[in-house]
């Protein structure tokens, strides 16, 4: 079953385009980040799509998550949950069995960056107390911090910007250790050097693989131990994120 991921950048412009992408993977769960739509600005095709059970956190024009799991995995309706440390929309999850999945928009911080550097901290308080409890956790989405240089393309490499700077990417690296999360994506693709879910909207940087590593699976040990693959599908959409889709085998205690 495919775990999925995809920061849509407008999900009013990319409605056929999510369509396309669900109805040909038919991911088990999905989630979508920077959706710029209240709930009710929603498609109706994406709202009520069928064989899901979805929920839609969003304001007008800024922010906002999706999460959708398939009905044959939950028979009974979805209980999405966000955390006490939500805010502006930015994260919603849900539990199946002893797993919890949640889609994640980490603030940029150009506007505000300790908003960003306490929303990270809080991540990190929170993926702390899904271990204690001993449940498995799955966290996907934009996280908008680089992990190391080598996620930033050589070209695009700056000490002082926001995403790759010491403190936030130390805050991301204690998120892991508390949650005792896997980055996916570059475990099984440890020597990847162009590894990007991020292009600059300007001077054909996609086409030129000019970008950076903003888009994560973080998985706890036993979901992680189940993903075989996981792919950045770096030629669709027209967003300027790339969709990310982990394969798993199972999911804990479902």
């Amino acid at each position: 079953m495919k775990i999925a991921t995809w920061n849509v950048n407008g999900i009013r412009a990319r409605e056929e385009q999510v369509l396309e992408w669900i109805g040909r993977d038919r991911p088990a769960v999905f989630c979508l980040q920077e959706l710029k739509a209240r709930t009710d600005q929603v498609p109706a095709s994406l709202r009520e799509l069928d064989g899901y059970w979805s929920c839609w956190h969003g304001e007008r024009a800024y922010s906002g998550v999706g999460l959708a799991v398939r009905r044959d995995l939950l028979p009974s309706p979805a209980r999405f949950e966000h955390p006490d440390f939500d805010f502006e929309t930015r994260i919603a999850v849900v539990r199946i069995g002893r797993t919890v999945i949640g889609s994640v928009y980490v603030p940029n911080g150009g506007k505000d960056y300790d908003a960003k550097l306490r929303f990270l901290a809080e991540m990190e308080r929170y993926a702390a107390a899904c271990r204690s409890e001993r449940l498995e956790l799955i966290l996907c989405g934009d996280m908008n911090v680089t992990r190391t240089d080598r996620d930033v393309h050589p070209k695009e490499r700056r000490v002082d910007a926001i995403g790759q700077r010491p403190d936030e990417r130390a805050a991301f690296e204690r998120l892991l250790a508390s949650g005792a999360l896997t980055d996916v994506g570059r475990e099984l693709d440890p020597d990847n050097d162009a590894l990007y879910t991020w292009w600059p909207p300007w001077r054909q940087m996609r086409a030129k693989n000019i970008g950076w590593r903003l888009d994560y699976v973080l998985s706890s040990p036993a979901a992680a131990a189940a993903i075989t693959s996981c792919s950045v599908l770096a030629e669709f959409g027209t967003s300027d994120h790339a969709p990310v889709v982990a394969e798993i085998a199972t999911l804990e205690g479902r």
